[in-house]
């Protein structure tokens, strides 16, 4: 396929991409660990023959947030997110375009799958392995295997949102008028990522070389060179027969042998005692039950009639009920035989604040689900560190949200990486230092001993 052939929007998308990686060092961070993976991958997304997964643009604004702050990242999110949807829309409303999408999802969920059995594997192995040198491997490998295993989660529900979008557009339900076609087109003309104020370079960025913005160390993730390129979940972006794809990944830290609780710095060396146990409200348990039972009704009447769109919309709602009624939610969903819609509805929520990601993670532990939980925190930390760093001084500012800020603190010191903790952590040393210290030292010593230094290096050591 030429750019010639390319629908409009994914045009536009390819040109704010190029544009965005402009402003960022292509050398380092996330974008260095691209282009060193698949730099095949990356020039196809960049010339707009391959549209990248989402979470390759969160990765980017990390950079663009570390290079130039979170506000510009902030700014840029909310255009790179519109035009990243309209040019999957456009896509995936060409000739063959379900296919497609059918044909990645399913590729996806054995994705999924392998990588789930790789980490039982590797586990296994960890736990019987005696030999420090042989430890030190398998835990990079299975480092990877959870890596893929996450990541494949969260393209599933994204390949799932956008097959049920093409199928309302392309059955219309009986009487009502379809979707306007600028539901799905990029907004014109589009305006260039913006240079943060006070820097001398651009805005000539389609037609010169990137801006020569210094590298700063500090809040990028350094790139490793891993054993064995990993496949996965990473690199199903394009259509290879050979599992390779679109992206390789930023090396992960050292993993645990078995994943350990949470603890804040408040919690160290003391065992915890078990919550007492919330009293009930009857009304509103009543209250949660009637809407969960009123809205699957309508998602069964939705999907029955091939309204997929409708449904979608009806689950974006829904991410932002109460934290507690979203596990009742998930039964009856099950129960009724809708349990796909989970992952989608899991998905949306974790476009929410990082505070509300974090009350609804810890809802659904609290109901048994904590596997989804931890799912949707790994995917709800993938922001700029000064947004996770405000939410968890928000909650501590509140009484009982300790379960929360635990949460919210351990996904991010197992997802992000040193460099990125002690972002965090600059913001409120005193109260967030040891938080992040107690949490590293539970994923494992490696981390515990990178992000020391990293603390240290930023000048937010406790």
């Amino acid at each position: 396929m030429t750019v010639s052939q390319l629908p409009e929007e994914a045009e536009v998308f390819a040109r704010y991409l190029r544009e965005l990686t402009a402003l960022v060092d292509t050398g380092a961070g996330w974008c260095g660990v691209f282009w060193q993976r698949d730099p095949d991958g990356m020039r196809a997304c960049l010339d707009g023959t391959e549209l990248p997964p989402w979470d390759v643009l969160e990765a980017l604004l990390q950079d663009l947030a570390a290079g130039h702050g979170a506000p510009a990242a902030e700014r840029e999110t909310v255009r790179a997110r519109s035009l990243h949807e309209a040019a999957a829309a456009a896509r995936d409303r060409r000739a063959g375009g379900r296919e497609t999408l059918v044909e990645r999802l399913g590729a996806m969920r054995r994705e999924e799958a392998y990588a789930a059995e790789r980490e039982r594997e590797l586990t296994a192995r960890l736990r019987a392995s005696t030999d420090g040198s042989e430890w030190q491997g398998l835990d990079v490998e299975l480092a990877w295997a959870r890596d893929d295993h996450e990541r494949a989660t969260a393209r599933c529900a994204e390949l799932s949102a956008r097959l049920s979008a093409l199928d309302a557009l392309s059955r219309p339900s009986q009487g009502r008028p379809p979707a306007p076609d600028s539901w799905f087109r990029a907004e014109a003309p589009v305006e260039a990522p913006q240079a943060p104020e006070g820097l001398d370079s651009a805005p000539e960025w389609a037609h010169s070389a990137r801006p020569a913005f210094e590298d700063t160390a500090g809040g990028r993730p350094g790139i490793r060179q891993p054993k064995r390129r990993p496949r996965g979940a990473r690199y199903a972006g394009l259509d290879d027969d050979d599992g390779s794809g679109v992206f390789g990944a930023a090396a992960m830290p050292a993993p645990p042998v078995q994943a350990a609780a949470p603890r804040g710095a408040r919690y160290a060396g003391v065992e915890e005692a078990a919550p007492a146990p919330a009293a009930v409200d009857s009304a509103a348990v009543a209250q949660d039950t009637r809407a969960v039972a009123e809205t699957v009704a309508v998602l069964v009447q939705l999907r029955s009639q091939g309204r997929s769109g409708e449904a979608h919309v009806l689950l974006c709602e829904a991410a932002g009920w109460p934290a507690a009624r979203l596990p009742v939610l998930a039964r009856a969903l099950h129960s009724a035989g809708l349990g796909a819609d989970w992952p989608t509805l899991l998905w949306e929520t974790a476009s929410l604040p990082p505070d509300r990601v974090a009350a609804v993670a810890a809802a659904l532990d609290r109901a048994g689900l904590g596997e989804d939980g931890r799912q949707l925190l790994r995917q709800g930390v993938a922001r700029p560190a000064p947004e996770i760093a405000a939410a968890l001084l928000a909650l501590d500012d509140e009484s009982g949200h300790e379960h929360e800020v635990r949460a919210l603190v351990d996904a991010f010191v197992r997802v992000r990486t040193p460099e990125d903790v002690a972002q965090v952590a600059r913001t409120d040393p005193r109260r967030l230092s040891a938080l992040l210290l107690d949490a590293a030292r539970q994923v494992s010593q490696s981390r515990y001993r990178d992000v020391v230094h990293a603390l240290r290096v930023a000048g937010a050591a406790p």
